[in-house]
């Protein structure tokens, strides 16, 4: 059963991630010209790198072709509705939250894909020799989302278990008695 005010929080969050997503990139694009640039060091531990990603998360499954980028947005997209379907089920506010945050950077990367057949990534961290994928704003928003998900799904168990093991009236645990 769809609870109005979750799914509008869910909502919320995807058009956020998906505003943030889309105007870093048009910033990265058109107003710091990082394609030109190539690469922009901001801190000893990271940097603004321009990266063309053809594949699905860290350029997996790149290996598709002229069609790539058409089939990944498709998926993606198909991801997206079951996402919506989700949502509109979701049981808490942080689980909604969460749902938008994955959807929204999902489309924002679908929008990168149709209109340049690869993503815009450009985050790039790194410490010394060791160096991190490099990434955007809606890959973050999704690998936020999914933690702040399992997240939901621990604090959750942890209610249910919290119920089971209470008497109604009492309020005393009862763990020994078990």
């Amino acid at each position: 059963m769809t609870h109005p005010a979750r799914f509008r929080i869910g909502i919320t969050a995807a058009l956020l991630v998906l505003a943030a997503d889309q105007a870093s990139k048009y910033w990265v694009l058109h107003v710091l010209d990082l394609p030109d640039l190539r690469q922009l060091v901001l801190l000893p531990v990271l940097n603004l790198t321009m990266v063309w990603n053809r594949g699905v998360t860290f350029g997996l499954l790149n290996g598709f072709g002229d069609w790539g980028h058409i089939i990944l947005a498709v998926l993606a997209l198909a991801v997206v509705v079951a996402l919506g379907f989700w949502l509109s089920r979701a049981t808490s506010w942080l689980m909604a939250a969460s749902i938008g945050a994955i959807a929204g950077g999902a489309v924002g990367n679908v929008i990168d894909r149709l209109r340049y057949g690869a993503v815009v990534d450009f985050i790039h961290a790194h410490l010394g020799e060791w160096s991190w994928y490099v990434f955007n704003v809606a890959d973050a928003a999704i690998v936020c989302g999914v933690a702040a998900l399992l997240l939901d799904s621990q604090l959750a168990g942890r209610a249910a278990r919290r119920n089971q093991t209470t008497k109604p009236g009492d309020g005393k645990d009862h763990l020994a008695d078990a």
